[in-house]
């Protein structure tokens, strides 16, 4: 028989057809499929193998991060206050030329460890050896859509690098129950030639599984392809084939008026990193005006080497203050619409709408309790502003995932962090040399 579990609190948010808010709320969850959410029933015949009750919480749906390189937290804090280009000529890349298979594996749980601690449930990534990385999603228990990172700049290592996304797809998409996907992840325009690219594209056409690309990410990035391509990178993609519905395009900063309209007409998906950008000098992609104009935008923390950390809920809060800020308009991307690009629009962009993202009845049971008996979340106004304006991602007290949690009172159940922390440690200390 199935585990019946009922989830309890004096909050719900879910996503109808906005953002619903019911007090004295429920969740019913039956075989990892919620069964019914709204306001708490009064029938006492109901019979569940578990009942999680919340005074003072906040029931939502779990952060969707829709860009990372998980296992990059490994160099958290040894390249900072640098540009991008330098940052990864030399620091970044020599140090992941020392990477072995297994550091990935442990790089990767270091990162689940800390996502989950932060109510993350969902997420994306772009890395190397990422048969490991599937291994530490299946052993955690979250869900994760994994990209093979492509680089196409060597004929031979690139057409090798394609057959290890294409390996990824025939091993792992659809794994865990399905809360493993794949997509295929060619790095950049500029460390993937065109030719390359249409081979990319021709390739995840053959396996139906979308891609996942950086994009546009710098003033470099446009000043080299203008250089050597003669198009900006947005209409190169449009020309190449790559940009489309099955598409989700990473960063997306310097966009003209008409490439967000290509964007918008070909239904390409924006994985918008606010933290990893302003860090990394960057710059601010125009979320109000993707939006505006119908581009489906979710949010990503990139990696914990350029952020340096996997919190969604300080994404959130520097998605809303940023346009804002910029604009000089306090009420442009709302409190609300930071909730729905971290969740909603999340599943969307990687492709899960059907499942996860909304806790409407038939979807996944992904979902988290937030602890609002906190002095910086008093009093209660506003529930929507209080998640993205005032709360910690640290508020998070319990995390499931197709109804099985991975976390309840700060007790990671599916991991075991000490010796996390005592192995990435060491992996750490051996590939900067400290």
């Amino acid at each position: 028989m199935s585990q019946k579990i009922l989830v309890q609190a004096d909050w719900l948010l879910k996503w109808g057809e906005g953002l619903e808010i019911i007090p004295r709320g429920e969740v019913e969850i039956a075989g990892g499929i919620i069964s019914y959410s709204g306001p708490a029933r009064e029938n006492k015949e109901r019979d569940f193998t578990r009942v999680i009750r919340g005074k003072n919480r906040l029931i939502m749906p779990g952060l969707i991060n829709t860009h990372t390189h998980a296992a990059m937290s490994l160099f958290r804090g040894y390249a900072d206050d640098m540009p991008l280009q330098e940052w990864l000529e030399k620091r970044i890349w020599p140090v992941e030329a020392r990477l072995k298979k297994k550091d990935i594996y442990w790089g990767t749980l270091l990162a689940i460890c800390e996502m989950i601690r932060g109510g993350t449930t969902c997420f994306a990534d772009m890395y190397f050896y990422m048969g490991e990385a599937a291994k530490a999603c299946l052993e955690s228990g979250i869900r994760a859509s994994l990209s093979q990172g492509l680089v196409g700049l060597d004929v031979i290592k690139g057409l090798a690098a394609l057959k290890e996304g294409k390996e990824l797809v025939r091993d792992w998409h659809g794994e865990g129950e399905g809360r493993i996907t794949v997509m295929l992840g060619p790095h950049a325009p500029y460390t993937c030639p065109p030719g390359y690219l249409r081979k990319v594209a021709e390739t995840a056409e053959l396996l139906h599984v979308p891609i996942h690309i950086h994009l546009a990410e710098t003033k470099k990035e446009i000043e080299e392809s203008l250089k050597n391509e003669g198009k900006r990178p947005i209409e190169l993609m449009e020309q190449i084939g790559l940009l489309r519905q099955d598409v989700l395009a990473a960063h997306c900063v310097h966009l003209t008026p008409g490439e967000i309209r290509i964007l918008a007409e070909n239904k390409t998906a924006v994985a918008h990193n606010p933290g990893s950008n302003l860090k990394l000098g960057s710059g601010v992609a125009p979320l109000a005006d993707l939006m505006q104009n119908g581009v489906l935008v979710s949010l990503g923390t990139d990696s914990a080497a350029s952020n340096n950390n996997l919190d969604m809920v300080e994404e959130m809060r520097l998605a809303t203050l940023l346009p804002k800020g910029l604009r000089g308009d306090p009420t442009i991307v709302p409190a609300v619409e930071a909730i729905r690009l971290a969740t909603v629009n999340g599943a969307g962009a990687l492709f899960l709408k059907e499942k996860v993202g909304t806790l409407g009845e038939g979807s996944q049971a992904d979902l988290i309790m937030i602890n609002l008996d906190q002095p910086h979340l008093h009093p209660l106004h506003s529930l929507p502003a209080q998640i993205v304006y005032s709360a910690l991602s640290s508020d998070v007290e319990l995390v499931m995932v197709d109804g099985n949690i991975l976390m309840e009172k700060g007790d990671l159940k599916t991991l075991d962090e000490e010796k996390i922390l005592f192995e990435t440690a060491k992996i750490s200390s051996r590939l900067v040399g400290q």
